[in-house]
């Protein structure tokens, strides 16, 4: 869990500073002098200081202290204490990198507010650092199937133009990723690629964490979107912006150009926009929620990305392009995937699509048995229950009826899942189930088995679905 340092060579305010924040739920670590603090540096980084520009009786004060973190602890924010003789000093150290200064005697609710800006701060920057780290993975596309091979020939067609695109599609199947490819493979490659997660920014803080903000202290304070001059800007989940902060962006569109909070002077910013969304704008829209104007805006050119379902044959490339991800980020084992554990990943439902296989695979990696190939066994059962015997326990439809009927329930069920699994190729699910292939399409259609196109990606269903197209 994230903590704050407090550095003050006074105990009753390092102890009020802490009770404080200990209300709110921060976790506090205390120092009196310098080389407490450097003891506790050293120890763990915190996600923020707190620190009294003078230190009595210590070898480094205030200033110095702060030159140390920002060289050694970029990511670190420093909310400067002062008192009221000491202003000019505060003002300096925020020059020197300082994120902001409380005056002594402080107000609590000034204290709350700065501090919770700064954390938010703090997280923004941990982000950013983890994505730099990530960026090949997260631009990177891999898949075979039809419906990723669809998905790749609309970003290939997008990525040297300018047009806004939407992202559509569920969450954890990729959309930022899509996002990440087309700057990428863009001629904006080189410039900034800035996101703005519109549902965890405060509603009331989304115009100047977007716009910046200047004040008098602290002079300008560039916003995400002049962050993100001449390269991309990308609003993900696009849908949790605030009503008041959409008209403004809609004016940003048409004008390419702003005004800082506090601020007079118009910023003219270059931009490209990706927007993401899990929702149904046109709901949105319809309920009031969200401006048809931003969507016409927006929505130039729309791109759907499919769920995991919709590209099972995916499932086994992906999870080695995360074990070989984890393995050189974390130095997890680099281990095969039985055949049996590939099948098993694609028969699964993957309600949290990508973002659900990377976290399985990662948790596999972890807990996993030594460093030979993944098993079946290794694998999270959800609509599976084993007897202590090993045998599969049977569902209450199978257990009522005739064999006869059940074994036609089970060969429809299994066929279906192999047939979907393979994306509705026939000769590698005939290969795969030991069948000819003229054999395999008469027990399909025997079992009322029929295939068709959809999203992409030849899919099975029951002849009573609609209409075949074998």
């Amino acid at each position: 869990m994230s903590d704050i340092l407090i550095v003050d060579d006074e105990k009753d305010i390092r102890e009020l500073i802490a009770d404080i924040l200990g209300d709110e739920g921060y976790q506090t670590r205390m120092a009196g002098h310098s080389d407490e603090c450097m003891d506790q540096l050293n120890t763990a980084e915190p996600s923020l200081m707190i620190l009294d520009i003078w230190l009595k009786d210590s070898r480094m004060d205030g200033i110095d202290i702060l030159k140390h973190v920002k060289r050694n602890n970029p990511d670190v924010p420093v909310i400067i204490i002062s008192g009221h003789g000491n202003i000019e000093i505060a003002v300096a150290a925020i020059k020197q990198g300082a994120y902001d200064f409380i005056e002594k005697p402080f107000n609590i609710d000034q204290l709350l507010v700065v501090v919770s800006r700064a954390m938010e701060t703090a997280r923004l920057r941990r982000e950013n650092s983890s994505l730099r780290r990530q960026g090949g993975e997260l631009g990177e596309m891999i898949g075979q199937s039809l419906g990723f091979k669809k998905l790749r020939d609309q970003l290939d067609k997008v990525t040297k133009s300018n047009g806004r695109v939407m992202l559509t599609g569920e969450p954890g199947s990729g959309k930022e990723a899509a996002a990440r490819f087309i700057h990428a493979n863009s001629n904006r490659a080189s410039a900034p690629f800035v996101t703005v997660n519109s549902a965890s920014i405060e509603p009331e803080r989304m115009e100047e964490v977007l716009f910046g903000r200047e004040t008098a202290e602290r002079g300008v304070e560039k916003g995400l979107l002049e962050q993100a001059h001449g390269g991309v800007i990308y609003f993900d989940e696009v849908a949790d912006m605030p009503l008041g902060t959409q008209s403004k962006i809609l004016r940003v569109l048409t004008e390419q150009q702003f005004t800082r909070v506090g601020g007079a002077d118009k910023v003219r910013v270059d931009l490209r926009v990706i927007s993401s969304t899990t929702r149904d704008l046109r709901t949105q829209i319809a309920s009031g929620e969200f401006r048809q104007e931003l969507y016409d805006r927006l929505n130039v050119v729309p791109i759907p990305v499919p769920a995991l379902a919709e590209r099972r044959e995916d499932v086994p490339l992906l999870a080695r392009h995360f074990i070989e991800g984890f393995n050189r980020a974390q130095g997890l084992p680099l281990r095969d995937i039985s055949e049996e554990a590939a099948a098993a990943m694609q028969t699964m439902d993957w309600p949290g699509n990508i973002r659900q296989l990377r976290n399985v695979i990662e948790r596999v990696l972890i807990l996993g048995e030594g460093t030979g190939p993944i098993e079946a066994r290794e694998l999270p059962r959800e609509n599976e229950a084993e007897s202590d015997e090993g045998r599969l326990s049977l569902s209450g439809q199978l257990a009522t009826l005739p064999l006869r009927e059940a074994r036609e329930l089970f060969e429809r069920e299994y066929l279906l899942t192999q047939i979907n699994r393979f994306g509705g190729n026939i000769s590698r699910t005939a290969a795969f189930v030991g069948m000819e292939r003229s054999a395999l399409h008469r027990k399909l259609k025997s079992l009322g088995v029929v295939t068709s196109q959809k999203a992409g990606a030849r899919v099975a269903h029951l002849e009573d679905d609609e209409e075949a197209d074998d």
